[in-house]
């Protein structure tokens, strides 16, 4: 067993603070929590997380950072404060460490002394419970806590297939669980629909996550989401279309790894365009969610998404095909047939029921407000407990077929 430090990271400074967090994102037995670029958010930071180590740099302002570790050290006395600045002075060192910091760490860091740093405290900082890791876990873990947070990318084989409204029922019903935190992203950045699905009005979209990428941190990303009565947040599209340009691959992956640290599911769904962002988006996502119907031109792009994605390393495993509005009287082809031309096994079944989707998307909310006993919604529970861990998920495997002169002969 391996004990996972939930570390936090305190730096105002663009040019180290990226550094530092790349460094920890590729460390065994860590867990970045969150960072903030300001020193009087970072105590807010550390109450709302929790966080076994904060790493707090100095250079931008000694003053204000050592108050910063004098204060936490007060506040919080069973979190290890790791202290980074440039300064190599002994009586500026003596200082921090005399204010309350355990370690100190000179500008620019090292992998090796950062892993050192992290493993000296952690015997000196017992871990809280439940932060333990199996180093066997399984490819499919639980989703139980903020450090085992999920992305699910949501891909449609054309449009108009229930995109949308499957991710927006299914992050309803994950919320539905007190031990869920959950935000879908509508990454359809043109044409999203997910604020009118919900009835929301928001105050901030992804075009203001763009404008502010250099002042994001957990607070600010906090105020910016919408909140559903559901218990959902939501971060949708750019309400103008002249900004969707505003929204580029770097702001999605910061955006995303700062979502992780506050939310147990992360729910986005993307455009039929397969535009960059959305492509950061499948790289990112930890399951992807291939929506389909049991019609030719649906299944036929399944087969040519299958093999545009399985060109790209790591793609591949991730996806789960899922078959909505099945039971529709205009469906002539079986799930049978369907799997053998696409040569992979349907993970799960959204039964047609387009009588309670419709009026539930009229009148502006989820299944589980609106219709709880329906088909599709009691669908929506099951497929959250097995995203959420409560029952067993399928294994993600291939069907094997002979080949066939056309589509369906």
């Amino acid at each position: 067993m391996i004990e996972a430090r939930r570390l936090a990271i305190c730096d105002p400074s663009n040019a180290t603070r990226e550094p530092l967090r790349n460094l920890l994102l590729g460390m065994d037995g860590v867990s970045l929590e969150a960072e903030s670029n300001r020193y009087e958010y970072f105590s807010d930071v550390v109450e709302q997380y929790q966080p076994d180590t904060a790493i707090i740099c100095l250079d931008t302002d000694p003053t204000r950072g050592l108050q910063l570790i004098a204060q936490l050290a007060r506040s919080a006395p069973h979190m290890a404060i790791l202290a980074v600045s440039s300064r190599s002075d002994g009586p500026f060192i003596l200082q921090t460490l005399r204010t309350g910091a355990r370690e100190f760490l000179p500008q620019p860091i090292q992998f090796e002394e950062l892993q050192a740093a992290i493993d000296r405290v952690r015997t000196m900082v017992p871990s809280p419970p439940g932060t333990e890791i199996n180093a066997a876990a399984p490819v499919m873990p639980r989703v139980s806590s903020l450090a085992t947070s999920k992305i699910i990318a949501i891909a449609g084989s054309r449009g108009g297939i229930g995109c949308t409204s499957i991710g927006v029922n299914l992050a309803c019903c994950l919320a539905q669980d007190k031990e869920n935190r959950v935000v879908y992203v509508d990454l359809d950045l043109a044409l999203g629909d997910s604020d009118v699905t919900l009835d929301i009005i928001p105050s901030y979209t992804l075009a203001d996550i763009a404008m502010n990428i250099q002042e994001i941190d957990p607070k600010f990303l906090k105020g910016a989401l919408s909140r559903h009565e559901s218990g959902l947040y939501l971060l949708p599209h750019p309400m103008q279309l002249d900004d969707v340009g505003l929204i580029h691959e770097e702001h999605l992956q910061r955006l995303l790894a700062l979502l992780r640290t506050g939310h147990t599911h992360i729910i986005v769904d993307l455009s039929k365009s397969f535009r960059p962002t959305d492509f950061t988006a499948l790289q990112m996502a930890d399951i992807i969610l291939l929506v389909a119907q049991l019609e030719l031109t649906s299944i036929r792009n399944c087969v040519r998404l299958l093999q545009s994605m399985g060109n790209v390393e790591g793609l591949s495993e991730k996806i789960y095909l899922l078959m909505n509005r099945v039971g529709a009287d205009d469906q002539d082809i079986s799930i049978q047939r369907a799997e053998e031309t696409i040569s992979r096994r349907v993970f799960f079944v959204i039964p047609n029921d387009s009588k309670a989707m419709l009026s539930s998307r009229n009148v502006g909310k989820p299944l589980i407000q609106f219709a709880p006993k329906s088909k599709a919604c009691q669908a929506f529970i099951q497929l959250a407990n097995v995203l959420s861990g409560k029952e067993e998920m399928p294994s993600n495997v291939y069907v094997k077929t002979k080949k066939k002169s056309g589509w369906f002969s």
